[in-house]
């Protein structure tokens, strides 16, 4: 069908993709714990319109100008890289305020502002763009009669396997979130090693090749 092959192959393997531990993963984990599966539902649903902006540029061939011109890739990756370390240093900076060392929680966001959140960390990462651009082509047959097409059914299977797991993510941490309370020491150490992780995965995308 649509010239694709290897459907069920295609679904395994996107989805132990989507099980990766990455950005994605922890703005999900980190809003459901501080606010509620209803926020790391909004943060997931934004990483999936990420996901399929990502897909249609793809599909569209906006992907193959990313992976060919150098000057591109570098500027969008900076953009994703000064925007993790921003939301890593968001996060320590809250540690210091006065009200979080009373034990306070994190202000809340609306979920609007969540879900953007999760839209930028996916779409300003490359990365993902060219992911799609290796990936996905290796499952649809080379005399397919609309390869735009097939590739955008394979990128909504994917995006709807990611989402199944994104939403396990979701209610997991949001119960363990209302079954084990944490002292507040023990949670602005959890916060703080959060905000670490994305300082250290937007450095990480800064300084790497491709």
């Amino acid at each position: 069908m649509f010239g694709i092959h290897d459907l069920a192959l295609f679904m395994v393997s996107g989805l132990l993709l989507n099980i990766m531990p990455g950005p994605d993963s922890l703005l999900i984990m980190f809003r459901s714990g501080s606010q509620g599966w209803r926020a790391g539902s909004a943060a997931a649903l934004g990483i999936g319109t990420g996901t399929m902006i990502h897909v249609l540029a793809a599909a569209l061939g906006l992907s193959a100008l990313l992976s060919t011109s150098a000057e591109l890739f570098a500027l969008i990756k900076l953009a994703g890289a000064i925007y993790l370390i921003y939301l890593g240093f968001s996060l320590l900076r809250q540690q210091t305020t006065g009200a979080m060392e009373r034990g306070a929680t994190l202000p809340a966001l609306s979920y609007g502002q969540i879900y953007r959140q999760g839209v930028l960390t996916n779409v300003l990462n490359p990365k993902v763009a060219l992911f799609f651009l290796a990936f996905v082509p290796q499952f649809i047959a080379p005399d397919a009669p609309d390869k735009a097409l097939a590739f955008i059914l394979l990128g909504c299977i994917f995006n709807l396997n990611g989402m199944i797991w994104c939403h396990f993510l979701v209610f997991s941490t949001a119960y363990a979130r209302n079954k084990v309370k944490l002292p507040a020491r023990i949670g602005r150490w959890l916060n703080r090693g959060i905000g670490t992780l994305f300082v250290g995965l937007g450095i990480k995308l800064a300084l790497s090749s491709r």
